[in-house]
Order: structure tokens, then C-alpha cells, then sequence
């Protein structure tokens, strides 16, 4: 399928996965990557994606776990228009789907509490904190709408069966407001923190670092359980020269998972 002129094709880990996204609006990073690469599925399991933009976590997870059934649900028509191309030009029809779904007004025919996981790259800033853009595609994607975070919490809890994880990534500054909002709901949550490079002194040499924080944190939880929070050590993503580090080029160009 030919692109339109406001389409750029571009890939993902390291030419294994071709995107067509809009070469205006949102753009997607690196953290739907990471994001599928952190999911615990196997070849059987079914997966949804919550706000699945043009499917980049849906592809990368596709890539990794062969048989994986994934459905992604995205707001936004023209990028679910995209996510169709992306899946098509992938291979990968069989396997996933997209639909358009409001969090507010989800898709009738999903069935609450029938996915094994479920992921998501929510908003990260909350209406009337942050300027709005020009463009309405990347405000979408960058400013919650109504409901906030909480609405994307509760509809990602309304579709995963018990025992089943729920994994988010989002800004470390609203980690306390994300477990509020988990609640009594899911346990044995994980926060695996995402840092830029490393906070730590490895070398030995007495040299004192600047300090780093982890803007990023990959939330992961089980539907139903009561088990214990646990925080990780979390993924180093950059050397000192801002190349990536070998753990993060495995992942973001090579697919492997990311272990929490």
C-alpha cells in the first residue's frame, strides 16, 4: 500500500517491525517498546492494548512471543486506520487486530476479564497541566482525557482475568497516584525504574556522579492478588556517551524481554 505524503515508514527493533505513523502529531519512542518487552506472555496467551496509538507495543510484542493473540483498542480512527496498515505490512493479521474504543465507551464485543494481560502507555500529563498542542493527535496522546489516569486503570482492570498482569509504564512523579489507584485491586506489584544511565559509581575510582533520577517506571501487577510491592533495580537504558547500554540494545533492537 502506497504512503500518503504525511506518512513516514520507519522501524523498529532494528528493522525487524516497519511503522507507518504520521510524520506530524505523536511519534513513537522508546517506551511502547520497552513496555511490550515487559510483558510475561506466552505463545498462548491473549493480550490487549490499551490506547495502542499506530500498534508499536502490539507489533514488538507479536515479534517476541510467536502465537500471542494481541487486540489493541485506540481512541483515535486515523491511527487505527495505521495500526491496520502496520499489522498488515508485519505479517501479522492473524494475530492481531485494532478496533477504535473510547475508555468511556470500550468496544461491546471484549469481553471484561478474558485477557490474560493487558498493557498500556497511558497519558502522561493530566488535563490543564501542560500547554496543549497544535495538533490534536499528539495532545490526545500526551494529555489524559476524562476520567484521568483512573479511568485507564479501572478499564485495564475491567478486562484482565484474575491472576492476570496488568503492566503500565508512565512518569516516575505520578508512581504514588498509579498504586493509589491500584488499590486493593492487584498485588505483587513490581516498579522496575527506567534510568537514563547509570546513578552508580561501578568503575571504583572514587569519582563522584552526577545525580540521575529515573524519569520513567514500568509499573507491573496481578489482577485479584494480595502479594507484596517490590521495587527492582530497574534498567539502565544509556552509557556515559549515550550510546545504549548492551541490556538496552538487546531489547530495543533485538526484542528480547524484559525481565521484572
Amino acid at each position: 500500500m502506497a504512503l500518503s505524503d504525511n506518512v513516514t515508514e520507519d522501524a523498529l527493533l532494528g528493522g525487524q517491525i516497519t511503522l507507518r505513523q504520521h510524520a506530524a502529531g505523536y511519534r513513537v519512542a522508546i517506551d511502547p517498546v520497552l513496555l511490550a518487552a515487559s510483558v510475561p506472555a506466552d505463545e498462548s496467551d491473549t493480550v490487549l492494548d490499551v490506547g495502542t496509538g499506530v500498534g508499536a507495543a502490539m507489533l514488538c510484542l507479536a515479534k517476541r512471543v510467536a502465537g500471542a493473540k494481541i487486540t489493541g483498542v485506540e481512541v483515535q480512527r486515523d491511527l487505527v486506520h495505521l495500526a491496520v496498515e502496520n499489522i498488515a505490512e508485519n505479517g501479522l493479521t492473524e494475530r492481531i487486530e485494532a478496533m477504535v474504543g473510547d475508555l468511556q465507551r470500550p468496544p461491546p464485543r471484549l469481553v471484561p476479564r478474558s485477557f490474560d494481560h493487558v498493557m498500556a502507555n497511558p497519558p502522561y500529563f493530566e488535563a490543564g497541566r501542560v500547554r496543549a498542542s497544535g495538533k490534536d493527535e499528539k495532545a490526545t496522546a500526551n494529555i489524559e482525557g476524562a476520567g484521568g489516569l483512573g479511568a485507564w486503570v479501572d478499564y485495564c482492570l475491567s478486562m484482565v482475568r484474575p491472576g492476570g498482569t496488568i503492566s503500565m509504564i508512565h512518569r516516575t512523579d505520578r508512581l504514588a497516584e498509579l498504586l493509589g489507584l491500584l488499590g486493593d485491586k492487584a498485588g505483587d506489584v513490581m516498579i522496575f525504574p527506567l534510568w537514563p544511565r547509570n546513578p552508580f559509581d561501578l568503575e571504583g575510582d572514587g569519582e563522584d556522579l552526577a545525580p540521575v533520577a529515573a524519569k520513567r517506571v514500568i509499573v507491573q501487577a496481578l489482577a485479584g492478588s494480595k502479594g507484596p510491592l517490590r521495587m527492582a533495580a530497574g534498567l539502565v537504558l544509556h552509557k556515559d556517551n549515550g550510546d545504549n547500554t548492551p541490556a538496552a540494545d538487546a531489547i530495543l533492537r533485538h526484542g528480547s524481554a524484559l525481565i521484572l
